[in-house]
């Protein structure tokens, strides 16, 4: 799961969780193991997606964009680091927007690579761990709700953004 994980943060475009939470289904019993391989996967694609967005973003960072039709999202995003640095990053670790424009982004913007780092952990951690969380709290009943009601990624991903804006919010009023 954790090169996976990998995968998905650097050439997949296809969402993790479409796979991750019926794993973790099968595997309650490494729960939280799985959710730290899927974070540091995460996290090793987002250091290389930097460095290639450092590296080689005119070549192939933009082809990447455009091979996915993400020009918009990359412009949008380009000036949104530069206004919002580590919340855009952050929020876009949390969102269902492909985490390859962060990336290649930050990279290519000379955004400090250290920040760059614990944003995306906090919010690939967010997204990973609070899968976790529901599996290990609901187990079945989660499988259960998804099939049942056909719930939605992107019911899935604003439930996570919820907990998200709850954590920061409360990190936020701690001294």
């Amino acid at each position: 799961m954790g090169g996976l994980s990998f995968l998905e943060s650097t050439v997949l475009a296809v969402p993790l969780e479409l796979v991750l939470i019926p794993y973790l289904l099968a595997n309650r019993h490494r729960l939280w193991w799985i959710a730290t391989l899927v974070t540091l996967g995460c996290l090793l694609g987002a250091f290389c997606g930097y460095l290639a967005g450092m590296v080689a973003y005119n070549t192939l960072g933009t082809w990447m964009i455009e091979q996915f039709g993400w020009q918009q999202l990359a412009q949008d995003f380009e000036r949104e680091i530069r206004q919002n640095g580590f919340l855009a990053v952050l929020l876009v670790g949390i969102t269902p927007v492909p985490f390859q424009i962060a990336m290649l982004t930050a990279g290519a913007s000379g955004y400090s690579l250290p920040l760059f780092l614990l944003a995306a952990g906090i919010s690939r951690g967010i997204r990973y761990f609070g899968l976790a969380l529901l599996v290990f709290l609901f187990g079945e009943r989660v499988e259960e709700l998804l099939k049942k009601w056909r719930i939605r990624k992107r019911t899935v991903i604003a439930l996570m953004l919820l907990l998200a804006l709850g954590l920061t919010i409360v990190f936020a009023l701690i001294p």
